[in-house]
């Protein structure tokens, strides 16, 4: 497709958008469209009407009973008219308007879910939040009364032009010219403008992200003191947005006040022909003075045709934006379906570079987890030791090699099935604004509150919730925001012993804690990791030292394996970083007694 065709897109390609966006809706939006285009076929009609109705008025003597007649004709055409364009815009008082928006978020949510993390992790959630909110919108909630207008636009000339041609072919001829002669200016106006509105909507979509980032970030810019005037990144995306926005309506300036006088002197020259044929008297006074109204009800939609193209650019943007979300392939599926007959963990050969990157974050690596062990992942950071929990959870696929869960490639495992196999306590926890006990209960949704409150308990976590002034009915804020780091955590690792899976995944989640936090997270740790396959990220070792397995990362590779003591023994890249931790442990312990 070129250029070109994406920056003007015809009716029919528009039509068929629309068609798509509609879903289940399709045969009630393809309805109304029929039933405006009928009411606005008996708009032109009643309008037609003029000429018979203003020949008997005009008459010599007046001509009552036929004046009469034709305004009946015209009063029922017009009736015809209203009560046709009210069922159609039946399609909007009736809720599928309503429906179809619910049923597009509900698509995009889907794909959202079927999506691999990996490419979802490349989406800002400002971002995300515009596309599914204000796109929608953008996209769904014109149809209706674009519909009509695009319809009015392009049916009642014609009537009024067919109509006009029995009267006085000259004068139809004339109106007819000034439709082709608009086409140039719309386009240009069309394409002039394509580029800026999408500029417009990227500026917007940026903004709503940095505007999401400030205020979720706002505690600590007031601590840096960079907020208003100093949030150095969201003004430069106000700034931008002003300037794209300045820039996008100067460039539909022209193209618009050049397509609008075109029609009014097109209009212009036609009653200046019918006035000199009246003069002629090849032209009824009657005939010109129908003519005088008719061509000001001829120019509403030619002149309503220039605006509409706003309308079809924010569509254009809002569809294009979905589109590219809806085009991410989920993960495929190998066949046929696997069934692991454990919960042992095997890397064959593994190596896996994000996207966008030329470096491997994982590079040949081969490694054994047993059934209900503990094995820890150790190394600088950037080593690889996330890649390879994510590629448990199948956040993205890797390049070459295999991971295999109870020996099924968990390529052949279905999404729900992987999952229902994985619990994950990650170093950042995320709670949702909603009650302790429902973010617990997320864990295993049909679970009553005495399971809840066991894992509750479990966890290390029940005393401080009952002493919350609203025990397991508090709010925890956004993101957890009342709750103090330990405290998150331990809700976090209830949640995943409420989901009782036998894969364990552990983000080092005591990094950030104080002792007495530490100590408590760790016995809830201790709860959860009992004859489970458990894989957990370290950075202090001394946490791990009693791992059934240690493997050490650097650049991607796996460089080292074997218990604490082996490799201490074998005085390496462990060694090193063990020697490295006790030396600081050992300067703080000096610096306190002191």
């Amino acid at each position: 497709m070129t250029h070109a065709s994406q920056a003007i897109p015809s009716l029919r390609h528009t039509y068929r958008r629309m068609i798509k966006v509609a879903g289940t809706e399709a045969p009630a939006f393809r309805k109304s469209l029929i039933l405006f285009g009928l009411a606005n076929v008996f708009q032109g009609l009643a309008f037609a009407c003029f000429f018979p109705v203003l020949r008997a008025l005009l008459a010599d003597p007046v001509d009552v009973s036929a004046a009469w007649t034709w305004l009946a004709v015209m009063a029922l055409a017009t009736a015809a008219d209203l009560a046709l364009a009210w069922r159609g815009h039946g399609f909007e008082y009736d809720g599928a308007i309503a429906g179809m928006t619910h049923e597009l978020r509900v698509r995009l949510g889907g794909q959202l879910r079927r999506m691999p993390l990996e490419a979802l992790w490349r989406w800002r959630t400002g971002h995300l939040g515009g596309l599914l909110g204000s796109s929608i919108d953008e996209a769904v909630a014109p149809m209706g009364t674009l519909s009509q207008a695009i319809l009015r636009i392009m049916v009642v000339p014609v009537v009024i032009i067919g109509v006009t041609a029995f009267v006085d072919w000259r004068m139809a001829l004339a109106m007819a010219l000034i439709l082709p002669m608009a086409i140039p200016l719309y386009r240009w106006r069309r394409r002039a403008s394509a580029q800026e509105r999408r500029d417009v909507a990227e500026a917007n979509a940026r903004t709503e992200s940095d505007l999401v980032e400030y205020t979720q970030g706002l505690a600590v810019l007031r601590t840096l003191t960079q907020t208003g005037a100093k949030a150095r990144r969201l003004q430069e995306s106000l700034a931008n947005l002003r300037k794209v926005q300045k820039r996008a309506l100067m460039a539909s300036l022209w193209p618009s006040l050049l397509l609008a006088g075109l029609v009014e002197i097109g209009l212009l020259v036609v009653l200046a022909l019918g006035l000199i044929w009246v003069t002629q008297g090849s032209l009824t006074l009657a005939a010109f003075a129908a003519l005088l109204v008719i061509v000001m009800r001829f120019g509403e939609p030619l002149a309503l045709f220039s605006e509409l193209t706003q309308v079809f650019d924010l569509m254009e943007t809002a569809l294009r934006r979905m589109d590219e979300l809806m085009a991410v392939a989920p993960l495929p599926m190998a066949t046929p379906a696997g069934t692991p007959a454990d919960h042992g963990i095997v890397f064959d050969k593994v190596t896996f570079a994000y996207a966008g990157e030329d470096e491997p974050a994982l590079r040949d690596v081969s490694v054994q987890v047993p059934v209900r062990s503990l094995t820890a992942l150790v190394g600088p950071s950037g080593s690889g030791k996330t890649t390879v929990t994510r590629l448990i959870m199948r956040a993205a696929d890797p390049q070459t090699g295999t991971v295999r869960i109870g020996g099924a490639d968990i390529r052949a495992l279905s999404p729900e099935d992987l999952m229902a196999r994985l619990s994950v306590v990650f170093q950042d926890v995320y709670l949702f604004d909603d009650t302790i006990l429902e973010n617990i209960r997320m864990g295993r949704p049909g679970a009553d509150d005495a399971a809840v409150m066991d894992a509750a308990r479990a966890a290390n976590c029940h005393a401080f919730i009952e002493r919350l002034p609203d025990g397991y009915r508090t709010r925890v804020g956004d993101i957890g925001g009342s709750l103090s780091g330990g405290e998150r955590q331990r809700i976090s690792i209830a949640r995943a012993i409420l989901k009782d899976a036998p894969i364990v995944i552990l983000d080092e989640p005591t990094a950030a804690l104080d002792t007495e936090s530490e100590r408590a997270v760790q016995t809830a740790i201790d709860t959860l990791v009992r004859e489970r396959t458990v894989i957990v990220i370290a950075h202090r070792l001394s946490t791990i030292v009693a791992a059934d397995q240690i493997l050490v990362f650097d650049d991607g590779r796996l460089v080292e394996r074997g218990d604490h003591a082996a490799l201490l023994e074998r005085g390496g890249r462990y060694g090193a970083l063990w020697a490295a931790q006790q030396g600081i442990k050992n300067w703080h312990g000096a610096a306190a007694s002191t």
